[in-house]
């Protein structure tokens, strides 16, 4: 399994940024696919997640403002970033699992991506 973020950048708060992350050796339709954050200094932190099914979950910081979406035939996994804060600044990650449970445990989560930076200024 091979993950890979791209999109992140720095932007103005408010400002709004889109995520992608492209999945290579696992079928979306077969796990749940997650968004993690880590700011510096801090643990990582769940952002988003989603279901094979498609459902939703999300980290409550972030409810409300970011969107997790996924295609299954591009295999490909996006987190749509609106009104952002700057204390969304963090290294956001990818991350793959099999089964639907303990989607916010980072411990749950087996396969990730090398990251993306995003930060955003005030």
């Amino acid at each position: 399994v091979q993950l890979v973020e791209s999109g992140g950048g720095l932007v103005q708060a408010g400002d709004s940024l889109r995520l992608s992350c492209a999945a290579s050796g696992v079928a979306l339709n077969n796990v749940t696919m997650a968004w993690f954050r880590q700011a510096a200094g801090k643990e990582r932190e769940f952002t988003a997640a989603i279901w094979a099914s498609g459902f939703q979950f999300y980290g409550d910081s972030v409810k409300d403002r970011f969107t997790i979406s996924k295609n299954n035939a591009r295999s490909t996994v996006s987190l749509q970033m609106n009104t952002l804060k700057p204390e969304d600044t963090a290294v956001y990650y990818c991350a793959a699992k099999y089964g639907p449970y303990l989607y916010s445990d980072v411990a749950q989560y087996n396969h990730w991506g090398q990251g993306t930076q995003v930060t955003v200024s005030s």
